[in-house]
């Protein structure tokens, strides 16, 4: 599965995910944070990391999946950046840099991660002067979203003041392979391979039997709904990226979970997101009558694994309910469906899933990928069995630091390839929950009207669980009839709103935000919007 990463990377599908994290520096010693110190901290804590100091080595005509290198010309300054916001450095701005620096391939040739610190967040609203933020980029060969958290906490501590971890850096750096070597090696692993596929499958056989035991029961069904019909974002994507997302109070997500009898926080999120949909493809006399979907990943991680690097990572398809007006229908749909996916992906076994892959022979898959894109066969109707990815990856419920900063806020980015042109992460961090989506400039051009299709969506959900009464739905043509004017009206409507400056003004104003303060319904991200907009 990681080596599936490397083979679908290209120019326009850059195969790395990533975060904005921001930083309020009070908690650092003076208040303040330069960037030698974010590099001292990064240095001591290196030694924790299986992947930060290794790189892929590639063996020529990709006849065996790379293999991973302690790499001997490991350069930390390489790997850490330092840019600053032009003024007036505010929350679109970052937003904008984001999108441009996730768009950019990552050096395969060096270990695959890069962060960038970026400075003059001065006038985003509620932060103080010096705080900043990372935006940062790591390839989905190396992790996924459990070890990212796990990357989290090696670069992050639980105390401002945490002093650098004990015991001595015994990390040597390798000698790179040759291409002989390599083919070598990939002899050997081609003669096994046979056998490991035997393996696999005397392991798969039970969880099939159980799969085929489990649908003459009728204790899930397959069904057309399934498959999902192609929208718009699944066609060729091009190179150019915009980030976007809404933070919530994690409380309401809980609160809206109430709705319907068994409903999981995580069906709450995809019914937020199958809303938005629906809200967005209306405006544009777009929307399929049929429901669309999700690919929801699902961490198989076992607890002695917890700090293995790589993906460890099985798949669920979860219709989102876009079809469905009524949001306490949607949200009761969408459970239904999902708990029917787990029930079918119990019966086969997720880690069987995984197993799978790690037997594909790397020459075809890398052939498969390359003809996929060099073919333009998305744009032929070929293309994944579901419109979009939601992710949803914990973050820690507690205050981190780096550098001795306390983290305020962070936001999920994700790959996309030829065929999904839009992916969402949702994260939660404290007592706030983020719907974040990364998205093809081309095939999603107006990422502040999608944000507000998100916000609304919430904003529905979030009163019917209040008992309040429901407000006049929004005329969604409008939108697609005048989008000079819908522009202009979210820039108001992200100004009237507590966007993410204010999710961060409520932590960085004082401690006592994180003790129940009352927040906001809905806090919008500021548009990153077209580059030719700076």
């Amino acid at each position: 599965m990681d080596a599936s990463f490397v083979a679908l990377e290209t120019r326009n599908s850059p195969m790395h995910i990533g975060s904005i994290l921001v930083y309020n520096p009070e908690t650092a010693p003076g208040g303040f944070v330069r960037f030698k110190d974010i590099l001292q901290f990064l240095d001591d804590r290196l030694k924790m990391s299986k992947t930060m100091r290794q790189r892929l080595v590639r063996v020529p005509f990709d006849l065996d999946y790379p293999y991973w290198v302690e790499d001997p010309d490991f350069d930390l300054e390489y790997h850490v950046r330092h840019v600053a916001l032009p003024k007036p450095g505010d929350w679109r701005q970052l937003c904008i840099q984001a999108a441009r620096i996730f768009a950019r391939p990552l050096d395969l040739e060096r270990p695959p991660w890069e962060f960038t610190v970026v400075e003059g967040l001065d006038n985003v609203e509620g932060l103080p002067k010096g705080s900043y933020a990372y935006i940062t980029k790591v390839h989905h060969a190396a992790i996924d979203g459990m070890s990212g958290i796990d990357l989290m906490e090696v670069t992050h501590t639980l105390a401002p003041d945490e002093p650098p971890p004990p015991g001595e850096d015994t990390w040597q750096p390798e000698k790179v392979p040759n291409p002989v070597e390599l083919l070598g090696r990939s002899y050997i692993n081609a003669i096994a391979n046979p056998m490991k596929q035997l393996e696999v499958a005397a392991k798969a056989a039970p969880g099939l039997a159980k799969a085929i035991k489990g649908l003459a029961k009728k204790e899930f069904d397959l069904s057309r709904e399934m498959v999902a019909p192609k929208t718009r974002f699944n066609r060729k994507i091009s190179p150019h990226r915009v980030v976007e997302g809404v933070s919530v109070p994690l409380a309401d997500i809980k609160t809206i979970r109430t709705l319907h009898d068994g409903a999981k926080v995580n069906d709450v999120f995809l019914a937020i997101i199958g809303g938005a949909l629906r809200r967005y493809l209306s405006a544009k006399d777009d929307l399929p009558k049929q429901t669309l979907t999700a690919m929801a990943p699902i961490s198989v991680r076992g607890k002695d694994e917890k700090g293995d690097m790589g993906n460890q990572v099985a798949a669920m398809i979860a219709p989102l309910g876009t079809h469905i007006d009524d949001p306490a229908e949607r949200l009761a749909y969408v459970n239904d469906r999902t708990t029917n996916s787990k029930a079918m992906t119990d019966a086969i076994g997720a880690r069987n899933m995984t197993e799978v892959s790690k037997v594909s022979p790397a020459l075809y898959m890398a052939l498969g990928a390359q003809l996929y894109t060099r073919l333009s066969l998305a744009n032929r109707g070929v293309g994944p069995i579901f419109t979009t990815v939601v992710t949803n990856v914990p973050g820690p419920p507690v205050p981190i630091y780096s550098a001795g900063a306390r983290l305020e806020s962070m936001m999920g980015l994700i790959c996309l390839t030829d065929g999904m042109g839009l992916a969402h992460v949702v994260q939660s961090y404290t007592d706030e929950a983020t719907i974040s989506f990364t998205a093809c400039r081309e095939l999603l051009p107006d990422p502040e009207f999608y944000v507000e299709c998100i916000r609304e969506s919430f904003e529905e959900y979030r009163d019917l669980a209040s008992g309040e009464p429901k407000k006049p739905a929004r005329n969604p043509r409008k939108p697609a009839t005048a989008p000079k004017k819908r522009a202009s009206k979210a820039k108001t409507a992200a100004a009237k709103t507590a966007g993410t400056p204010k999710t961060v003004a409520r932590k960085a104003s004082s401690q006592k935000a994180r003790a129940g303060t009352k927040r906001p319904a809905a806090r919008s991200k500021a548009s990153a919007g077209k580059e030719k907009s700076t």
